[in-house]
């Protein structure tokens, strides 16, 4: 038995089964095999002495349940429901009442007893019950709502329009104000309605009730009325008042062609009205201006609140320098688009006038005197902008050269260059000084920065400019310098030498590539070698280009290199000599620990030769290269965790070059080979240590016996 349980079943055919089942059979067959609900079946009764029995049995079913969990009122509600159903309305009263004596303060338990009563239309049972319930919970709208509407369903309205009254005077929300004054205004009851809207905003003195009031005074054709409501609601809040309130006094008077009361009101409510409350105000101002004023109060109000935004946003954050900019834009904007009106008035010349430049220029101090309170570059990057922007303004908009000057040099002064330096600043200081024709002075900018603040932006502008100028000796003694700043920088060195090539100075060119690869320590080698042989190139010097390969080799054994120095001989069209860099490339790269350079040269080899076969359709070498293609094998290795536990095995790819089956790519032979030497090793140790030959016999027959 335990032989049988431990065998495992085997599947002997997996192939699919002939006949297929889908899911929509199985889904078919569950259905209809599935057994029907059980269902109690109906009893019929026949007789009075039958319904006699089956009532007196639920209800002492219904009266054990009641007694066992008295507060659970879905029981009191199931029973007193099944005797409404059993046309017994003085049992279901009396169970109501019960209910009630348990908790009389479960509106569901009131509202099905008032239900009960209005269905079998005993309207004074249900009046009694909602004078009742309304002095027990008068805080509930509900039964207030159902009394009411039951009034005004008989017509009843005098009694209906008390119970209102009554309703009123325990303050009730909003909801119920708005029912008294729908109930009034159907039957047209005006003075009852303004009436109402009084004691409505002395309960709820809020806006929308005074603007509710004010907007039936104009409904109804009262103007006077309802501008007399807004005024009084103004004087009543003070500054309580909204936006909303204003916006809807503005309108009224909007309506009423009340163009300039209605400028008035909006200009008035934007003085007294925190800025941060009154975004639709100003939308709806805008608008109104658009539709009713000229373009100069438009702009202005566009201005002006865009402006009352950045200000609000500076008082949060003084430091937030995205607000200043946003801001300083939208004063020179400004200034500028009021010079263009002006100018097309014929009113001036089209400048910005002189107010608007003091207006700018004091933003512009604002900003530049929240200096970052640390002295880290990441905090100063925005902010030193605010000095570029304001320098350029003075410059190009205002026109003031000494003030564009004087921002320059103060904000030169102002950066810690022993921490950090930007050489954005001494460039545009310098052109600057390039604009205004003083040389020496933007060449003692330049000069002072790379005394300061040496970086190859600051080197290649100044060349630059003397390049410009044609000063090939200023030129030279700054790349002189530049290199003994930064004699690590491949920049410097390839920059000096295409000087010197550009000159047509291959001799002083070549000598600077020649001391730049001497250098012990280089941020980019691999450009200057790349430059030097490109120089050789172009001048058509092969020996030194293969000179400087071989030299480079001895330093790197990098698979581009190799690559590149075979290009570069299939370049020349000398094919031998490319053949022979790539085997010795191969050669030199079986030993490497990445295969994937020896994978990358040998595709590159039979790149080079499929070129050549399909011009000379010459095969041998072709097939001398396809002779050495590796082998890509699948293999297992161990994962380790990073903490240093075992994570499994996974598995990777090889590549296996001919050249190395016999150590590398057959390590189970290896070890085979080894066993039998060891083996044979252990064999001529044996047999160098055997005893005399009666030993052996004896020592034979005495094993054989014990056998």
């Amino acid at each position: 038995m335990a032989s049988r349980m431990n065998t495992k079943t085997v599947v002997k055919n997996k192939q699919a089964a002939a006949m297929q089942i889908t899911a929509e059979q199985i889904l078919r067959e569950a259905f209809d095999r599935q057994e029907a609900e059980y269902r109690p079946p109906k009893q019929v009764i026949q007789s009075p002495e039958e319904l006699k029995e089956y009532q007196l049995s639920k209800r002492t079913n219904f009266e054990d349940v009641i007694r066992r969990n008295r507060y659970a009122m879905n029981n009191w509600l199931k029973y007193a429901k099944w005797e409404t159903e059993q046309k017994e309305l003085e049992r279901a009263r009396s169970i109501y009442e019960r209910a009630l004596n348990v908790d009389h303060k479960d509106n569901r338990i009131w509202i099905k007893y008032i239900d009960m009563e209005l269905v079998a239309k005993q309207i004074n049972h249900a009046r009694n019950l909602l004078n009742r319930v309304v002095l027990i919970l008068p805080r509930v709208d509900q039964f207030w709502l159902k009394w009411v509407w039951l009034e005004e369903t008989v017509g009843n309205f005098s009694d209906c329009r008390q119970i209102f009254e009554r309703w009123m005077e325990w303050k009730p929300l909003e909801f119920a104000w708005n029912t008294y004054i729908k109930f009034e205004l159907r039957y047209n009851e005006v003075e009852r309605v303004r009436r109402v809207f009084k004691m409505f905003v002395e309960c709820h003195p809020q806006p929308k009730t005074w603007i509710r009031w004010a907007k039936f005074e104009a409904k109804h054709g009262f103007i006077e009325n309802a501008r007399s409501v807004y005024q009084q609601s103004l004087d009543f809040l003070q500054d309580e008042a909204d936006e909303s309130l204003f916006i809807s006094f503005a309108k009224f008077e909007e309506f009423l062609k009340e163009h300039d009361r209605a400028r008035v009101i909006y200009k008035y409510a934007l003085d007294h009205i925190p800025k941060h409350r009154a975004s639709l105000l100003y939308q709806t101002f805008v608008s109104f201006e658009k539709q009713f004023g000229d373009r100069d109060a438009i702009e202005d109000v566009i201005v002006n609140k865009r402006r009352f935004q950045y200000e609000e946003e500076i008082k949060l954050n003084a430091s937030n320098y995205d607000v200043w900019f946003d801001y300083l834009h939208l004063e020179q904007q400004a200034a500028k688009d009021k010079a263009e009106h002006n100018k097309s008035k014929g009113t001036a010349s089209g400048r910005i006038s002189e107010e608007d430049k003091n207006i700018i220029r004091e933003v512009y101090e604002r900003a530049i005197a929240n200096v970052p309170p640390s002295k880290e570059k990441r905090y100063w990057r925005r902010y030193i902008y605010l000095w570029i922007n304001y320098a350029l303004f003075e410059e190009l908009d205002a026109q003031d050269i000494n003030r564009a000057r004087q921002v320059y040099q103060t904000v030169l002064k102002l950066v810690p260059h022993g921490q950090f330096s930007f050489s954005k600043l001494w460039i545009l200081a310098a052109n600057f000084e390039v604009r205004q024709m003083d040389l020496e002075k933007a060449r003692q900018i330049y000069g002072n920065a790379i005394g300061r603040c040496p970086k190859d932006k600051i080197f290649l502008s100044y060349i630059d400019l003397e390049t410009k100028l044609g000063n090939v000796d200023r030129c030279r003694t700054l790349y002189t310098r530049w290199i003994e700043v930064s004699p690590f920088n491949c920049r410097a060195w390839t920059k000096f030498a295409d000087l010197e090539n550009d000159l047509d100075e291959p001799d002083r060119a070549r000598a600077i590539y020649e001391l730049s690869i001497q250098q012990p320590e280089l941020d980019m080698p691999e450009l200057v070698w790349k430059n030097f042989i490109d120089f050789e190139i172009e001048n058509q010097q092969f020996d030194r280009v293969r000179a400087l390969y071989s030299q480079l080799l001895d330093r790197t054994q990098h698979v581009k290199v190799w690559i590149s120095f075979a290009q570069f001989e299939e370049m020349i069209e000398d094919y031998d000599r490319a053949r022979a860099v790539f085997s010795k490339a191969f050669s030199s790269l079986r030993l490497a620990s990445d295969k994937q350079e020896r994978v990358a040269l040998f595709e590159a080899w039979k790149a080079f030769e499929e070129s050549l076969f399909a011009e000379t359709n010459k095969r041998d070498f072709l097939d001398a290269v396809l002779s050495r293609s590796p082998e890509k094998i699948k293999r297992r290795r161990r994962v380790i965790n990073d903490d240093g536990s075992e994570g499994g095995w996974e598995e990777f790819f090889e590549y296996v070059f001919p050249d190395e089956t016999s150590s590398s790519s057959k390590p189970n032979l290896k070890i085979l080979e080894r066993a039998r030497a060891w083996k044979r090793q252990k064999t001529s140790d044996d047999s160098d240590d055997l005893p005399s030959s009666s030993s052996t016999s004896s020592s034979s027959s005495s094993s054989s016996s014990s056998s």
